[in-house]
Formats: structure tokens, sequence, C-alpha cells
């Protein structure tokens, strides 16, 4: 018998999602397991699996089309079966969908697609943000044969890699030629807009004259920037985070010689030299074997402990944050914690982490440091009780225990805590403990 494929939830957070791609055709037998089609969702593009056995009788969703969870994306049934009443029900609530979506549109939001840049936490080593303007009318790769940029209002086909890309560089994607099928706008047209417009900007970087000088003075144009379905995810989780649980915040400075020396001395060992945020999580870890009521979660009536340290880093992955997440590094070394911290960013970048690799962070730490920001505050991540802001390393004047003014490289850190779950000497004594094992890191061996 004949019946709907409906859109599922393919990670905790989704609530609709947008068909990238579809990997099978009308007609084409599927079987329990099968990739149906590519699913773009609030944090990375995913491979929807078929649950039921058949033949695909009806694409009802295309590429490019949104549906919110539990709507019907395709019929899939026997062959030559009447699914007529079953297609006008699903292309009624699709009908139903898109005006919803276009009313919703004109009051101020926007697809994915149209989002701006975001500039958020991001962990050290993340390739920097770059800027480009599109240019109307630019070439796609040598050979190709692009198709013309979409008419006002149009769909856009674009790869989410790509749109990733556009968002990063301030492209404009009605702008773009695409060379993938169907005019689809792949990577390696962003790639090539960018190149163009890097060299009409050399161009256009003569001295100005009298007239160009008077006119770079105008102030700039007033610009609406639509909000990505990401973005708007993050502010929903973060707003619910810093309205629900009463973070109170403990700030203290490090002396880093002790852990600027010992990953020297780690790093002339490894094959790849590790990171600071590898020798962070692994300490935090230390810190919180001593001090597990930090590994703690608010259940309502309850809390619970975990007996995991798992420890997410806020990273920056162009459209919006994301926070990939080490299982156990309570029972890692830093070595491989900065081996799978690696993997985990690269992935955080190609919108490539699956839901278990960026969700039930125990634990969370947000660097700065890179930036040059000395220090900060941060909202916590659930179901975590704490997140740890880690500022940047500065040479600075101390006074030393002979009462002789030194220069120590000192950083400072700011540790937010639920207060629901964490008292304020609880989080002292966890931060103090910190402290210690990073001005002392042989203190892990007791």
């Amino acid at each position: 018998m004949a019946e709907k494929i409906l859109m599922t939830a393919l990670s905790p957070t989704m609530e609709e999602g947008t068909i990238v791609s579809w990997n099978k055709s009308e007609g084409d037998t599927v079987a329990a397991g099968d990739v149906l089609c590519e699913v773009e969702t609030d944090k990375a593009s995913m491979d929807y699996e078929a649950t039921q056995e058949g033949m695909l009788l009806k694409i009802v969703r295309g590429e490019g089309e949104t549906a919110t969870v539990g709507q019907a994306i395709g019929i899939i049934g026997a062959e030559g079966e009447d699914i007529a009443d079953l297609v006008q029900a699903a292309q009624a609530e699709a009908g139903s969908a898109r005006s919803g979506g276009e009313t919703k549109k004109s009051g101020g939001a926007a697809e994915s697609s149209d989002a701006a840049p975001d500039h958020g936490t991001a962990a050290p080593g993340a390739p920097p943000q770059q800027e480009a303007r599109a240019v109307p009318g630019a070439a796609a790769e040598p050979g190709s044969a692009p198709a013309p940029p979409p008419a006002d209002g149009a769909r856009i086909k674009a790869s989410p890699l790509a749109r990733k890309l556009a968002e990063r560089r301030g492209i404009d994607l009605r702008q773009v030629a695409g060379s993938g099928p169907q005019g689809r706008i792949v990577k390696a047209d962003i790639e090539t807009l960018t190149a163009t417009a890097g060299a009409a900007a050399q161009a256009a970087a003569a001295p100005l004259g009298a007239a160009d000088a008077g006119a770079a003075t105008l102030a700039a144009q007033d610009e609406t920037i639509a909000v990505s379905r990401r973005r708007g995810v993050i502010a929903q989780r973060l707003a619910e985070s810093k309205f629900s649980a009463p973070h109170f915040y403990l700030t203290l400075s490090v002396d880093m010689a002790q852990v600027t020396s010992a990953r020297s001395t780690l790093n002339k060992q490894l094959p790849q030299k590790a990171g600071l945020n590898a020798f962070l999580m692994k300490f935090a870890a230390e810190a919180i074997k001593r001090h597990p009521v930090i590994n703690s979660s608010w259940q309502g009536d309850s809390i619970l402990q975990h007996g995991s340290i798992d420890i997410g880093l806020a990273v920056d992955a162009g459209s919006g944050l994301i926070t990939p997440v080490v299982r156990n590094c309570g029972g890692k070394g830093i070595a491989r914690i900065d081996s799978e911290l690696k993997e985990l960013i690269e992935k955080a970048q190609n919108d490539a982490l699956q839901p278990e690799e960026y969700t039930g962070a125990t634990f969370t730490i947000s660097n700065l440091g890179a930036f040059g920001i000395e220090e900060f505050t941060a909202i916590i991540n659930p179901p975590g009780s704490a997140i740890l802001a880690v500022g940047k390393t500065q040479k600075t004047p101390v006074v030393d225990e002979l009462d002789d003014l030194v220069v120590r490289p000192i950083m400072k850190m700011t540790l937010s805590c639920d207060h629901r779950v964490i008292d304020g000497a609880a989080g002292a004594r966890f931060f103090n403990e910190l402290k210690q094992i990073m001005e002392q890191p042989y203190r892990v061996l007791f």
C-alpha cells in the first residue's frame, strides 16, 4: 500500500529541512537503508535513509524545497498503484507550506542562502574569513557551460558547501552563474567568482581623483540581513540558556609559563604539533575528575552527574557557531584529544558533522585568545552547566613571592556557571584546581 515519505528530525534541534539533492528518481526501486536524498538541517547536510521498501512513485518536494518535520517529501509504494489522493494531499500540504514561507520571507526572514556571514566565537587555527563582493556576469570554470544567474524571486540551486563559502565571503548567490547539473552553483563557481572579484578590486585600487575622493566620503546604505536557519537556532538556544539558567561568573589569571614549556616539549616528540585547545581540554578534564559536580546537568527535579567528561569547543563554521565534542576527555591523552579535535573542526567547517559529534557536551570551552581578546564571558551551552571563556596570553608585570616586579605570560579565564547546579564555592574550588594544574602540570600525575 502506498504511503507518504515524511521529513524526519535528522538532528535534535531540527524543525525543518531543505532538500539538497535526490539520490533516487521517480520509478526507482527503494530498499530500507538506501539513501533517498540529501537534506540540509540547521546544523549540517545529512543523508536521509529510507525506512520503507517499494518504488519511489512521486517526489513531492524537489531540490531546494523545504519541509517541516512530519510533512511529506515523497510517496512510496508498489508499481502501478493509484496514488492520486495521496499526491493531491501532499501537494496541497506543500503548497500551503510555500505560501506560508513566502509570507514569512516578506516579514523579514529568509532562507539560509541569503544569510550574512557570522563572526562569532572561533577556535584558534580556523581559517580567517575572507571578504569578497560578487561581480555580475562573472565567468564560471573554463570549458564549462554555466547557467545564467537566476531571476529575482527564483529558487537558487546551490550545494551546501557553495552556500557556506558564499556566506563566508559575502557573495550574493543570485549573482553567480552555476556550472553544476541543472545550473546548480558549486564550490568551483564561488572560487572562480572570488578570484575575478579580487582582480577587479586590484584594478580599481588606482589613486582616487578629486571627484572620487569626495564620493568616497558618502555614507554607505543601510542593509537588512536575513537570518539564516542556523543563526535562528543559535539565537533561540542561547536565549533559552541565558534566561533559564541563572549564570554567575568567576575570573582569574593563570601563569602560562609551564603550559607553554610543556607544550613545546611535547610537540618536539609528536609528528603533528598539538594546539593549545587540546591542552585546555585535558587540564579541564583532570580538574573535573576532582570536582565532578561541574560535569552535571539540571533535570528539573534532579541533577544528572555525567560519568563521561565530554568537552565541546565553540567553533565558527562561517554561517554560525557549532560545538564539536571530544568524548571522554578524562580517559584520553593530549595527542589523541588534539587529533580528534582537528578532525571534528575540519568537518565543522565543511558542514559535515553528524548530530552525535556536536551535541551533548557536558562542559564547553570558548577560546577567543587568537583574536587578541583579553577576557570575556560566555553563555552556557546546555546540557552542560559551565563554560570556560579563554582570553589571550600576554606579557604582564606581576609581583612575585619575593616582592620583585617580574614579567610573566598571563592568560585570563572566566568560568560561567549555572547556579542551579553549581554553587559559588564549588565553582571556585574547581577553578582554583584548574589554575593549579595549568601552573603545575605535574599535578595531573596525582
